[in-house]
């Protein structure tokens, strides 16, 4: 009797297990499918659901039902009517709004099918973005993409990662990269402060056009060098390394500034002790170029976590990196030019004014910088 308790445990725990994994087995596989087919003159596509999952949505106690075709013509107009709200698609930035075509059953998937039929328009860009199910969080829906009738792009949807962006490998396509992308760049330089007052800082003791050029154009390839490497995976620095890295960058300009600023002579006076021009000391060496390119650097990999949150197209990742550094460029020039003509007409109007703003707007870089770093270092997540 003693030999028997283990197997009794055993077969009582079994008998658990079995109990447990009941209603659970009682669900099956949770997927779905969405196929779309970009023609030269025509979008179409198909929606395939599980049984078990239109019975939920439509109330039906047995799902099986629903494999006999009669009953699924009944239901199609209700399921088409929530899956219309459901599943949501854009082509080029317009809503798409497709044809729900007749109802078909597939007993060997126990699943039902329904076609979508977008119009003699092809768009190249499109956007999905869907919750098929949401009664069941763990439910997904498995999108494949076909141009030509070759399969050219699969991805998986669910409740945490709900939206795709799919562009064309078409010239259509090609321009809804570049309109994308482009816009998306503008936006991030637009909306970034720290990024933002790095610039003010390298501009703030002004110079030449072509000295200003220069700098520009040092932080450019510092940000486009990194902001590649980063969104291709090749180097990936933890963002909790970069933001810091960023706002003590905007910190060393700042202090640069102050440090120049401190040995120039007040608009070029001599001192009683100069006994000639020729005397006087050399100016500054101007370090701005340099230092824009190495914090570039450290830039770029902030401005590459946006873009690979923003999702880089597998088919266009030339175009959508040009076009996201195109984009961060123009918003950069925009800045850049509005900028310093502001702090040249200044120092035309009034010189001691002009240094009065260079030095304290040098003080806010040291003081705003410093203020991001305390917080990215010792509050942020915390």
């Amino acid at each position: 009797m003693i030999f028997l308790l283990p197997a009794l445990r055993i077969i009582l725990l079994a008998a658990l297990v079995a109990v447990w994994a009941a209603p659970a087995s009682a669900h099956p596989a949770p997927f779905s499918y969405l196929d779309l087919h970009l023609d030269a003159s025509r979008l179409r596509g198909a929606l395939v659901i599980h049984d078990f999952d239109a019975a939920h949505e439509l109330g039906i106690d047995k799902p099986a039902i629903l494999l006999d075709p009669e009953v699924a013509v009944r239901y199609r107009d209700r399921l088409v009517a929530i899956m219309q709200t459901r599943l949501r698609l854009s082509g080029d930035g317009r809503a798409l709004s497709p044809t729900w075509g007749v109802i078909d059953v597939l007993p060997d998937r126990q699943s039902v099918r329904l076609p979508l039929d977008f119009g003699s328009e092809t768009p190249g860009g499109i956007t999905i973005d869907t919750v098929m199910f949401p009664y069941d969080p763990n439910h997904q829906t498995f999108i494949n993409i076909y141009e030509k009738g070759e399969l050219r792009h699969q991805a998986v949807l669910d409740a945490r990662n709900a939206k795709l962006d799919y562009f064309a490998g078409t010239t259509q396509g090609r321009l809804a990269v570049i309109r994308t992308f482009v816009a998306s760049g503008i936006h991030h330089i637009l909306i970034g402060p720290d990024h933002i007052l790095f610039l003010f800082g390298l501009l703030l003791l002004g110079g030449s056009l072509t000295r200003l050029a220069g700098i520009v154009t040092a932080f450019t390839l510092g940000h486009s060098i990194t902001l590649s490497l980063a969104a291709l995976d090749v180097v990936t620095p933890a963002t909790s390394l970069v933001e810091p890295a960023i706002a003590l960058s905007i910190v060393i300009v700042g202090v640069d500034n102050l440090l120049v600023s401190s040995q120039k002579k007040p608009h070029g006076r001599l001192d009683a002790t100069d006994v000639a021009p020729a005397a006087a000391e050399k100016p500054p060496r101007d370090l701005r170029a340099w230092l824009a390119a190495v914090f570039g650097l450290i830039h770029g990999f902030g401005f590459a976590s946006v873009l690979k949150e923003f999702g880089l197209p597998r088919g266009a990742l030339g175009w959508s990196l040009f076009s996201f550094n195109l984009g961060v460029e123009i918003g950069q020039l925009v800045i850049v030019i509005a900028f310093a003509s502001l702090l040249a007409l200044v120092r035309r109007r009034n010189a001691p004014l002009g240094e009065t703003l260079a030095w304290a707007g040098s003080i806010v870089v040291v003081l705003a910088g410093g203020y991001w770093f305390v917080e990215r270092v010792w509050f942020t997540g915390a």
